[in-house]
């Protein structure tokens, strides 16, 4: 008969395994963000001090029975006694501190983070649907992955994701986004009551962007996107400010008339100091002709990354929250997406703008 392992052995143990447990919103280990304040074990029985981060976490449920799992898989508990609690404010201040460190932004010059600011020069080009399913791309590739809808006036990410009706978590002045298809998600529109329409001017703007890359925790991400208002306003320039290091992608259709207007989004990115890495023609084929991508591209003197076709299936799964290309790879408009989200992910970071770790 093998003998019983000693209390301590087994709360040891117990501990490893819930080392194994991740908050679902923050993406890190409970036992790294102090939520199990106390495990012990007597004659078989585990108890266990859980904190969740908030009163009425979203993730409560799915916390709990992870936690469960991972103790009850433990040799030697024969019952679990759970106690279920929240944080104090210093807890949480801790944690937040702890999660941001004193960066005043992220993303910022010395970050590892490739971003890519996705914009065109009118609306009605497609340029969220695509940016949506790139994300989903990326993720699908194994990449963190976060995506900020800048366009405030439009805002449309959240629907094409699925997530319409979510809401963020605020920890303390940190948010949390929410999470689709791997993809961590922050909008305004997720901050407004139904379809409420925003009209803000140029001040209010620029500190909801600035919210946006300080107050949401992201985390560690490989790849950045943001979708973009259409055209040359006061978001793209605040942007440019914020985030000088972003590459941009410009989108169009292939008409000249939409080419020209594109032409301009790229040329404010410059004036901002940001790179235009190159123009993406989406809509291509016998309805909108085709041209209009290279136009753009050959104004500019950057590449034209990709020609996505005009695709009913495309439009239909964004109106049902289901990136096409997960839903279905083998449409042609889903199969470019995914090309140019190879592209994008084997890019190297630039390092314009970055500080070097040399002496002098």
């Amino acid at each position: 008969m093998t003998p019983r392992a000693s209390d301590d052995a087994v709360a040891d143990s117990v501990r490893r395994a819930l080392a194994g447990v991740q908050d679902p919103e923050i993406r890190r280990p409970i036992t790294e963000l102090d939520m199990i304040r106390e495990v012990a074990v007597k004659d078989g029985v585990a108890r266990i001090d859980l904190r969740l981060t908030i009163v009425g976490c979203p993730a409560a449920d799915r916390i709990e029975r992870d936690v469960r799992a991972a103790a009850t898989s433990v040799a030697g508990v024969d019952r679990l006694d759970l106690e279920i609690g929240v944080m104090t404010v210093a807890e949480r201040t801790a944690l937040t501190e702890r999660l941001r460190g004193t960066r005043k932004v992220q993303f910022g010059p010395d970050s590892l983070t490739k971003i890519f600011a996705v914009t065109s020069g009118k609306g009605g080009v497609g340029k969220s649907t695509l940016t949506a399913n790139l994300a989903v791309a990326l993720a699908a590739r194994g990449l963190r992955v976060g995506l900020v809808d800048a366009d405030v006036f439009g805002f449309s990410i959240p629907g094409i994701l699925g997530i319409a009706g979510a809401k963020p978590t605020q920890v303390g002045d940190m948010i949390l986004p929410p999470i689709a298809y791997e993809v961590k998600v922050v909008s305004i529109g997720m901050f407004v009551d139904g379809q409420a329409a925003v009209s803000w001017r140029g001040p209010l703007l620029h500190r909801t962007m600035q919210q946006f890359l300080t107050d949401v925790y992201f985390g560690d991400l490989d790849v950045l996107l943001l979708d973009l208002p259409p055209g040359t306003g006061d978001i793209a320039i605040s942007l440019g400010q914020l985030l000088p290091q972003a590459g941009v992608i410009v989108v169009t259709t292939p008409q000249t008339a939409a080419a020209e207007v594109a032409e301009r989004s790229g040329l404010v990115a410059r004036q901002t100091a940001q790179t235009v890495i190159g123009v993406v023609e989406n809509m291509a084929g016998e309805l909108f002709g085709s041209g209009g991508g290279e136009e753009v591209a050959r104004r500019l003197e950057v590449p034209l990354l990709a020609s996505i076709p005009l695709s009913i299936q495309l439009r239909q799964d964004g109106d049902a929250g289901e990136p096409s290309v997960l839903a279905h790879p083998d449409d042609p408009a889903a199969g470019a997406i995914d090309a140019l989200a190879e592209s994008l992910a084997t890019r190297a970071r630039g390092l314009s703008g970055r500080s070097l770790p040399f002496q002098t």
